[in-house]
């Protein structure tokens, strides 16, 4: 016989929000970019959503194909011109908008950062892109200083938003500190495609790679995750190589690595998803990877390689 209704186990509160990503393609028109990105967000605010993801640097083309010290004449101070218009949006629509920006910090010193700005368009916080990669056609380090701030997630009004960036979403690590530092949601915006010299199957492998391990963080670590890319393809300045062809794909999955939604490799999409913050409490007492983990012998994580 089955225990009174007043005896049984509560479940977790629903904590259902909508979610919208904003799959782009960019151009070097810094205003027609932000025009697109903002009718996005109109598009998803007008569906329901209340946090918005927006992919990595979507204000400019990408233009870490090339080292050209020109392009540190994109970079912007936060706050800034477009923490000031995200802001406004983000306060007349009453949402919370994660953006991705090219961040002056000081003559010579500049990141890769993400701000996320409040409902009330105020700068909740902000995470400063802490892997810095720097591969053929992907020379970020000669533009940006690795993050300083740690892994500390941003609270929000609608939860404790985990945020890394792009290469970041490559280091179990990370999204490790993010869940152990109490966030709800990992969120990535990404910028990340093909060399168009590379075959097909290599192409696929690229991108289940990429699907897969952002996955198994939600997997490992009980937690939804959002992840944001650009879409199109955008020539390389300097002509040496092929360019990139962005490969979109922008996904949501919950905390077992279903995915929830996905978005087209090749389009703009306004991607709309439901997601229950809950779910994750459900999740965790099941598989309790928390309790388990055996913190007494994780020293040698810190070193560089064991030899």
């Amino acid at each position: 016989m089955s225990a009174p209704a007043s005896q049984q186990p509560a479940q977790p509160l629903s904590r259902k929000i909508r979610v919208g990503l904003i799959q782009q393609t960019c151009s070097d028109n810094r205003a027609a970019n932000l025009e697109q990105t903002i009718t996005g967000i109109r598009a998803a605010a007008q569906q329901g959503a209340r946090l918005i993801l927006l992919q990595e640097l979507h204000t400019s083309l990408y233009f870490c194909q090339t080292e050209d010290p020109r392009y540190f004449d994109l970079a912007e101070n936060i706050p800034g011109p477009s923490t000031a218009q995200l802001g406004s949006i983000a306060a007349e629509l009453n949402i919370v908008i994660v953006a991705s920006l090219f961040e002056r910090r000081a003559a010579g010193l500049y990141h890769n950062t993400a701000v996320v700005l409040e409902s009330d368009g105020s700068i909740a916080g902000q995470y400063r892109k802490m892997h810095i990669p720097d591969d053929p056609g992907f020379y970020e380090k000669f533009y940006f200083t690795p993050g300083d701030s740690g892994f500390t997630p941003i609270n929000t009004s609608v939860g404790r938003l985990g945020v890394l960036i792009c290469w970041d979403q490559w280091f179990p690590e990370a999204a490790r500190l993010m869940a152990l530092a109490g966030a709800d949601i990992l969120l990535y915006p990404t910028a990340i495609g093909w060399n168009p010299d590379d075959d097909a199957q290599e192409q696929t492998r690229q991108r289940d790679a990429w699907i897969t391990i952002q996955r198994a963080h939600a997997v490992a670590n009980g937690l939804p995750v959002i992840v944001c890319n650009r879409t199109g393809f955008e020539t390389d300045p300097s002509a040496h190589s092929a360019g990139i062809q962005f490969w979109g794909s922008s996904f949501v999955c919950g905390p077992q690595g279903e995915i929830v939604s996905s978005a087209t490799t090749d389009t703009p999409n306004v991607l709309i998803t439901d997601i229950d913050l809950a779910h994750s409490e459900q999740v965790r007492r099941i598989w309790p990877y928390l309790r388990d983990r055996r913190i007494d012998e994780y020293t040698d994580l810190t070193r560089r390689y064991r030899d």
